[in-house]
């Protein structure tokens, strides 16, 4: 939105030393129609303070003093030896008539400052920069502008400033920070006629904007000039030519910038102020819209109300035209050169920050727009098809306001669109056209410049060249990083997926569920190789773990690694990823609890293998005597087995799982009885390699049943049982190998009974299984419980494949 200069931007025109002979010199020179002068820039940047004058046609340019004091001397009166006097003295340098023939017929006869020979308007080419504002229609001019904004001078009263400024702060953070956007976000959506007026409110907020810029160049003692509407880029925008504010000092042209914002914020604190009277909360949305604007508005990037802010604050008016001389100042051979020096040492290193943030952060958002274009193009186009077939249903069941709102939105798909194209066009024929032009009369450098345009072209047309993937629709599970923007453009060897090649997956479905596709994708995780990864688990005194290989593989699995069990948790994990071999993974674990509170003990079983012709196996066995009664009794039996990426291999995992409550501790003869069993089921555990897979799972249920009749021989306990294990195997079967042998360990005493004789329950589960807790109540006032868990070291190693030995 324009306001500080309300035509194109300023032009600094140095004084010229070549003499220019007219065939018919002017006499007495007139002022060309509309010329206003402004006069000397107040707080300027410059070391020597630039005057300013402007043309009929809205350009405002910068004139050197002596420039400007021939210009104020030609106004039809005088002559040329007239006007050397009047510029001497002014100046304090001696002029003379043919000075002043020079500066006339080399400076401002070109400008279009003055009328020609013949009296006749001269032909100016009024400058079309590509950020300026276009198809300009004009509302109101300047006398009705002056009216029509008067009474909104008294607004930037010191008192209503400060109550609007403070009100507008704490209505911003109670609406971000406590009450929130939910609410209102889903009121305006889910009625179309909401989404329409919040729509008309903005728009008409963004006019009312511009009222503030008008009012506060009023307020200081500026004359505001015409209001009206245009184009910036693409997007429809609001100006207003207040020009004139450059007649103020600093202060006030700061507050005609700021002017815009403060209005902004009028429009947020009346807004609250309805939706405290109706609790509307629809209306807070517009809020939203009002911080919104501000945020972009200050932007010092391109002409909107941060960058005049930022120019008038350091006295540049054209911050710009001074991008080249700066950039060139860097280079060392320029240091110390006049034109170096235009600027106060202040103001100087302002602009040069300017630049050097506002250059790169330009031609990376050009370079961005480029390389993304293809995919922002089928985005927008698949955005548009889906809101016209929305449109059209709203139309058929005649909702007109759901309709206006698809048009919006169909409308808000293309605009960004076609200004990008236009952009580009709009660079692309400058460029041309100005090295065409440099060029002229030498034909070397202009083939060489057309070569180069010609590679330029080239290369977009690689980039944007259709090719499968190029203008596929930005899906909503991408990143969108600029790594990957880039690697879209410039894929970085293997990165490239390619049918049939490198990019592949296996991915384990289930039966009957719907496929994912590129256009309704499923979430899934894909993980690679990390270095130190690691599939081995330490084992600490309070939980069993036993992991499958003292080296272990990597993680080449699309799916997380299983946790490290908790306390009182028992895990196998059985990985291979080495062709030909076999790794056992075995656990065993007797667990004691007293009675009291939960027993949420949990027993893991895991084989995974992504390899050919191998096998994995993890057997995860788990006692739990509970001595006295629990308050919840939740145990989990777990089980995965899985290939990936596998070929001729076994993966096989099974959990096995006991679980009893004892009414007493055991006596002395039940306790000898229990160790001596444990010790021979740690045995079976350190030789289960040389054991049938066919048979593990009978023989640990034998085991169990042989724990349950120790207890239930005990005439100072009954027990509860539950018992679960079932093992779940997966791929093709070629089970053999050299497991590793799992440790043992003694059997504990028990804790202090507790009271109660629940009913026996046993529970089967097959592959990932969790057991089932007793039905039993509470008793009050139990001790909570406590565990001493018994554990085998983890002890695993992986072996080439021999025969097969059964199961």
């Amino acid at each position: 939105m324009t306001h500080a200069n309300g035509g194109p931007p300023l032009k600094a025109v140095p004084p010229s030393s070549s003499a220019v002979v007219a065939e018919h010199p002017l006499q007495v020179p007139v002022r060309a129609e509309g010329v206003q002068l402004i006069g000397q820039s107040e707080g300027s940047g410059y070391r020597e303070a630039p005057s300013l004058v402007r043309r009929a046609d809205g350009q405002t340019l910068q004139l050197t003093r002596l420039l400007f004091l021939v210009l104020e001397a030609a106004d039809g009166t005088r002559n040329v030896e007239e006007i050397a006097q009047h510029a001497g003295a002014g100046s304090g340098r001696l002029v003379t008539a043919e000075n002043v023939r020079t500066l006339i017929y080399s400076q401002l006869l070109p400008m279009g400052l003055l009328r020609l020979a013949d009296g006749s308007q001269p032909e100016v080419r009024k400058a079309d920069p590509l950020l300026g504002m276009r198809f300009r229609y004009t509302v109101t001019d300047p006398e009705r502008t002056r009216r029509i904004t008067a009474p909104f001078a008294a607004l930037f009263n010191p008192l209503i400033v400060v109550a609007v400024t403070a009100a507008f702060l704490a209505a911003c953070w109670w609406l971000l920070m406590v009450k929130g956007l939910g609410s209102a976000t889903h009121e305006a959506f889910a009625n179309p006629a909401l989404v329409l007026l919040i729509f008309a409110v903005t728009i008409l907020s963004a006019g009312f904007h511009e009222f503030g810029h008008a009012a506060a160049a009023r307020k200081g003692g500026a004359t505001p000039g015409a209001m009206g509407a245009g184009l910036y880029l693409v997007w429809p925008a609001f100006f207003t030519d207040v020009t004139d504010s450059y007649r103020l000092g600093r202060g006030g042209r700061l507050r005609t910038d700021l002017g815009g914002l403060y209005f902004n914020a009028i429009v947020a604190v009346a807004i609250m102020g309805l939706w405290w009277a109706t609790g509307f909360d629809a209306l807070l949305l517009v809020v939203v819209t009002q911080v919104l604007q501000m945020v972009r508005q200050l932007l010092p990037l391109v002409k909107y109300d941060g960058y005049h802010i930022l120019a008038d604050a350091t006295g540049v008016p054209d911050l710009f035209q001074h991008i080249k001389p700066t950039l060139l100042g860097l280079l060392p051979w320029r240091w110390g050169r006049a034109e170096n020096k235009v600027l106060k040492p202040w103001a100087c290193a302002v602009v040069a920050s300017w630049v050097l943030v506002t250059v790169p952060l330009l031609l990376f958002t050009l370079i961005t727009m480029v390389v993304s274009l293809p995919r922002l193009l089928a985005t927008a186009w698949a955005s548009a098809a889906k809101q016209q077939e929305m449109l059209a249903a709203t139309l058929s069941t005649g909702d007109l306001a759901g309709a206006a709102v698809r048009v919006l939105a169909i409308a808000a798909v293309a605009l960004p669109m076609i200004g990008m194209l236009y952009i580009l066009l709009r660079l692309l024929r400058q460029l041309v056209v100005g090295l065409w032009q440099r060029t002229s009369g030498k034909a070397v450098q202009r083939t060489a410049a057309m070569a180069a345009v010609g590679a330029m072209l080239a290369g977009l047309a690689w980039a944007w060249w259709p090719d499968g993937g190029t203008y596929r629709p930005v899906q909503p599970y991408e990143r969108g990083t600029l790594a990957d923007v880039m690697t879209s453009v410039l894929p970085q060897g293997d990165r490239v997926l390619r049918e049939g090649g490198s990019g592949r997956t296996v991915a384990l479905w289930p039966e009957g569920a719907p496929k994912p596709t590129r256009e309704n994708p499923q979430l899934s995780m894909v993980l690679v190789p990390v270095e130190g990864s690691s599939g081995s688990s330490d084992t600490s005194a309070s939980g069993a773990t036993a992991a499958a290989g003292s080296a272990a593989p990597s993680w080449v699995f699309p799916f997380d690694r299983p946790s490290a069990p908790e306390a009182d948790g028992n895990q196998a994990l059985a990985v291979n990823t080495t062709d030909g071999s076999v790794t056992y993974s075995v656990a065993f674990a007797l667990v004691w609890a007293e009675d009291g509170e939960s027993v949420d003990t949990t027993n893991e079983a895991y084989a995974f293998a992504s390899c050919t012709g191998c096998a994995a196996v993890a057997v995860g066995f788990q006692v739990i005597l509970i001595v006295g009664q629990a308050d919840v009794i939740v145990p989990e039996n777990l089980s995965a087995a899985a290939n990936y990426n596998c070929l001729d291999c076994l993966t096989y995992a099974l959990a096995s799982q006991l679980v009893l409550t004892l009414d007493g501790p055991l006596g002395g003869d039940s306790m000898a009885r229990l160790a001596a069993l444990w010790a021979e089921i740690a045995e079976y555990g350190r030789n289960i390699r040389n054991v049938p897979l066919s048979e593990i799972q009978a023989k640990l249920s034998a085991y169990k049943d042989q724990i349950t009749a120790i207890i239930k021989a005990d005439p100072s306990a009954t027990q509860t049982t539950t018992s679960t294990g079932t093992p779940t195997p997966s791929g093709t079967p070629s089970p053999a190998g050299t497991p590793a042998p799992a440790g043992s360990s003694g059997v504990p005493d028990p804790a202090t009974p507790g009271a109660g004789v629940p009913a026996p329950v046993e529970t089967l589960t097959a592959g990932t299984g969790a057991a089932t807790a007793p039905a039993d109540e509470p008793a009050p006032g139990d001790p909570s419980p406590s565990y001493v868990p018994t554990e085998a070291p983890p002890k695993a190693e992986t072996t080439p494949l021999p025969a097969p030995t059964g199961g």
